[in-house]
């Protein structure tokens, strides 16, 4: 780890992605259980690079995504939290492309501790202070009521469902400005 956070909260360093953070996410993202609603599917490491570039990608095109979060001091990875740009190809009535979109990845070792709300929190009174107050979306898969409970914390409401297979259904949320 080298040079100082873009943010802190009381407990977490938040971090601009950096290319040697690939290891760190690939072993963040090797827990079945922290992956669990991310589309249902293991991470390998060709998955975290992917990750990693899309999301230096929205940081480069539109100055902000998510962050790399370490606990103060620390360098293990545990979190990718953040407001990034998203292009989900559902459909103008979902109206999921070309936006700003939160999304919080916490390891499960952070659990119940209040952890994703502290950093999301911070994250968007940082976006907002950057960029703007405006609408954000997020989505989350059926089934993580954590989750569900994380963004009604951070004041986002329901705005609809979508199911882009067979397998998965995802609610729908935003905030707006």
């Amino acid at each position: 780890m080298t040079g100082a956070p873009l943010l802190t909260t009381e407990r977490f360093d938040l971090f601009q992605p950096r290319a040697g953070d690939h290891a760190g996410l690939c072993a963040m993202l090797d827990d079945t259980e922290t992956t669990r609603f991310l589309g249902g599917m293991a991470s390998s490491a060709s998955d975290a690079f992917a990750r990693l570039l899309r999301n230096a990608g929205s940081w480069a095109l539109y100055g902000y995504g998510s962050f790399v979060v370490r606990e103060k001091g620390q360098d293990r990875i545990v979190g990718s939290c953040g407001v990034f740009r998203s292009f989900r190809g559902f459909g103008a009535d979902v109206r999921m492309d070309d936006v700003p979109e939160a999304g919080w990845i916490v390891h499960r070792d952070l659990w119940g501790q209040g952890a994703a709300t502290e950093i999301m929190r911070a994250v968007l009174a940082w976006f907002d202070a950057t960029h703007g107050r405006q609408r954000i979306a997020c989505m989350i898969e059926e089934g993580n009521d954590a989750s569900v409970r994380v963004a009604e914390r951070l004041g986002f409401t329901a705005c609809g469902s979508h199911a882009p297979d067979q397998s998965s259904r995802l609610q729908l949320f935003e905030i707006c400005a």
